[in-house]
This record gives structure tokens, C-alpha cells and sequence, in this order.
């Protein structure tokens, strides 16, 4: 045998020493994560039998209010003071938004204030002060400052109604919050991308519209949608000054028949009927706005 023949031998003898032996692979068993699902379906199961055999939760009453008329009407109120005051909120917050990023201090700061103001007054004195402007305010007027010449004059009662003041309340305490997620989506994009559509020639609001704004997008829809599932929840709050929305309604309806569990429960399944909807938007919107 050759010098050759006997070396490749060794390495082959050599190999077969050093290769480690074939082992099954056998899964580590997470024995408290079966548990855990356990315990959650046999509690889920508990709530529900407890929830429909429950003596005194009338269900029929259920049944029975949530198609009814006056409820709604004020879900339908609902959903017009939402998207109406989500519109104003994301008008108002793409124009702070691009104010803070400003290079004037005065600009930068006046919106820095807004949305200090805005995210710091809570939403029920905003509503309460807004429902009660015609207190201290007698008339809206257009004309010539400082003196008595008026074009236009309105009584305050007329214009701020429970409906405007709470579509002006939930879009002001919005912008507070949508204008810091604009300005969060501005400045994730890249000083390159700047750079770059002045090198087209494009002046600062070419650049914010064509090139800035379609890539933040990406960075700023889905809080945005996570924001109007919020003004949604917050829109029961106008219940403190008789909005009519839905809330309003059912409690009103219960105060007349004493089923204030069931008729709140009516409201429950119409809240989470509408978030359910949205949130399949907002899905496919997000996945839209990813492909682009």
C-alpha cells in the first residue's frame, strides 16, 4: 500500500472518531404554558355560564335595545362627532406637527405650547369648558377689531351646541397627541431624502409633499389608527355634557327602566362592534400603505 493510500486511511479512521453520534432532538416540554391556557379557557368558561345564567341580568333587555331607535341615533351621533373631530385633529396636527419641526423659534415654540396645552388639560374640563362657553362669551362677531363696526354677529349659544363643543373638545385634545406622532413621522425620515429633492429642485413644501410626507406615512398611520380607536372610547365622555351620544342614550334609558348593567352592556357591544370594523381597515390600510 502506498505512502498516499495509507495516509487518506488515517484521516478517514480519524474522521470517523472525531464525528459525534446521531441524537434525537426531543423539544423542551413548556409545561406551564399548558397550564396557564388551562386555567384561561376554564376561567373564560366560568365567566360566560356565570354571565348567561345570571339571574339577575336580563338579556332579553339586551336583544331588545340594542336595534332600538334612540340607540341608535346615538351611535350613529357617535361615529359623526368621531370622524368629524378625527378629521380636525389630523388637519390641526399635520399643521403643528410641521410648525414644530420649523426653523423659527416663535413658530416652534407656539406649537411646543399647544401641544403642552392640549395634552395636558384633561378632556372632561376641555368638554365641560367648551359645553358652558356661552357663559362668558355672549356672541361670535367679524368685523373691524377695537372698534363697533360688526358684519357678522351670532349669538355664543347658537353656535357652541352640546354637538360642536364636543366634536371641537375630542379634536383639540387629539391634535395634542396626533401633532407629536406627525412630528415623529417627519423626522424619521432621512436628512438624505431632503438633500436629495432639493438636488431636483424642489422648494421646502414640494420636498414636504412629494418626498417627506408619502415615506412618513408608513411611521404615522397606524398610531393615527390607534388614535381613533382612542377619540372613539374618549367620545363617551361628552356624556358630561349631554352630547347625545351613545352613552348619553343609554343612560338616559336606564334611569327610565332601572337596567343600568343591561343598558350598559348595550353600549359595550356597539363599542366594540365599531372598534372590530375599524381595526380590519386599519389593517389593510397599514398593509396598502407598507406596499407602497
Amino acid at each position: 500500500m502506498s505512502d498516499t493510500q495509507q495516509r487518506a486511511r488515517r484521516s478517514g479512521a480519524a474522521r470517523r472518531l472525531h464525528t459525534p453520534p446521531k441524537m434525537d432532538v426531543v423539544p423542551v416540554r413548556h409545561w406551564g404554558r399548558g397550564v396557564g391556557a388551562v386555567a384561561i379557557i376554564a376561567l373564560a368558561v366560568l365567566f360566560v355560564v356565570e354571565l348567561a345564567t345570571n339571574q339577575n341580568f336580563e338579556w332579553s333587555i339586551v336583544g331588545e335595545f340594542l336595534v332600538d331607535v334612540n340607540v341608535l341615533k346615538g351611535l350613529l351621533l357617535t361615529l359623526e362627532m368621531t370622524v368629524i373631530g378625527m378629521v380636525l385633529s389630523v388637519v390641526l396636527a399635520l399643521l403643528v406637527g410641521v410648525m414644530r419641526i420649523s426653523p423659527s423659534r416663535v413658530i416652534a415654540w407656539f406649537a411646543a405650547a399647544w401641544v403642552f396645552v392640549f395634552r395636558g388639560v384633561p378632556l372632561i374640563v376641555l368638554l365641560i369648558l367648551l359645553g358652558n362657553l356661552g357663559l362668558f362669551v355672549d356672541e361670535f362677531r367679524i368685523g373691524v377689531p377695537l372698534t363697533d363696526i360688526t358684519w357678522v354677529s351670532v349669538p355664543a349659544q347658537q353656535v357652541v351646541t352640546p354637538f360642536w363643543a364636543s366634536v371641537v373638545g375630542l379634536a383639540l385634545a387629539g391634535s395634542g397627541y396626533m401633532a407629536e406622532i406627525v412630528r415623529a413621522g417627519l423626522l424619521s425620515i432621512g436628512r438624505g431624502q431632503h438633500e436629495a429633492a432639493k438636488a431636483l429642485g424642489l422648494n421646502a413644501s414640494g420636498t414636504l409633499r412629494y418626498v417627506v410626507l408619502p415615506q412618513a406615512l408608513r411611521v404615522i398611520i397606524p398610531p393615527l389608527g390607534n388614535e381613533f380607536i382612542g377619540m372613539l372610547k374618549a367620545s363617551a365622555i361628552v356624556s358630561v355634557i349631554a352630547g347625545g351620544d351613545l352613552l348619553t342614550v343609554v343612560l338616559g334609558l336606564s334611569g327610565l327602566n332601572f337596567r343600568t348593567i343591561e343598558m350598559l352592556t348595550v353600549a359595550t357591544i356597539w363599542y366594540l362592534l365599531v372598534i372590530a370594523v375599524f381595526s380590519v381597515v386599519q389593517f389593510f390600510l397599514e398593509k396598502r400603505t407598507a406596499e407602497r
